[in-house]
């Protein structure tokens, strides 16, 4: 496999930060990285011309870091509810993903892109949850959501716990009462 040096534009995930210099593969340079403007070929006359706006960087990286922990101090009170339709074991029919969390802070007023909700897997279950938002590579904060069935449903373990009473309930109506059975000594005439 051909790989190549790239001098990363921007931050990006799993791969490096902005102005560092990472060996990638050519067709991940070439068909991701480059076109999408997230990082430029590692040339001498780049790399120099990076060094140079590198106080510009610094500069930009210190004012988008303020700003995100500006925005993870005013997000710290935030809590999300989401009411969705449940199954009688607390399953949702769906899921709540890492697009309704953001769609949900962007009706709340930030605007967070989808891919910076980390969200392991798609809550499937009512409950709660703690979800992480990362506003910056250094700044991240915690956000309490809350999964709860439409109409103020009860959560799964109280589901499960009115389903057994209910069953409870039946059987003992539909159980005879003393004296009604037929091997009652009362009721034939006292015959064994």
């Amino acid at each position: 496999m051909a790989t190549t040096n790239v001098l990363l534009r921007e931050d990006v995930d799993n791969l490096g930060a902005r102005g560092e210099i990472v060996k990638v593969k050519a067709g991940y340079a070439r068909n991701f990285l480059l076109p999408r403007k997230l990082a430029v070929e590692a040339t001498p006359g780049n790399v120099k011309q990076i060094e140079a706006e590198r106080g510009a960087l610094l500069k930009k990286e210190a004012k988008e870091r303020a700003g995100a922990e500006a925005q993870s101090a005013q997000m710290g009170g935030l809590r999300l509810n989401f009411e969705r339709k449940v199954g009688e074991h607390g399953l949702l029919y769906g899921s709540v993903t890492a697009m309704h969390i953001a769609d949900a802070l962007k009706e709340k007023g930030y605007e967070i892109d989808r891919r910076r909700v980390h969200l392991p897997e798609p809550i499937k279950e009512t409950g709660e949850y703690t979800v992480s938002v990362r506003l910056h590579r250094e700044v991240s904060v915690e956000i309490p959501v809350v999964v709860s069935g439409e109409g103020g449903a009860q959560t799964a373990g109280a589901a499960t716990n009115t389903a057994a009473n209910t069953a409870s309930d039946i059987a003992e109506a539909a159980a005879p009462a003393p004296g009604d059975g037929p091997n009652d000594d009362s009721t034939d005439g006292g015959q064994a």
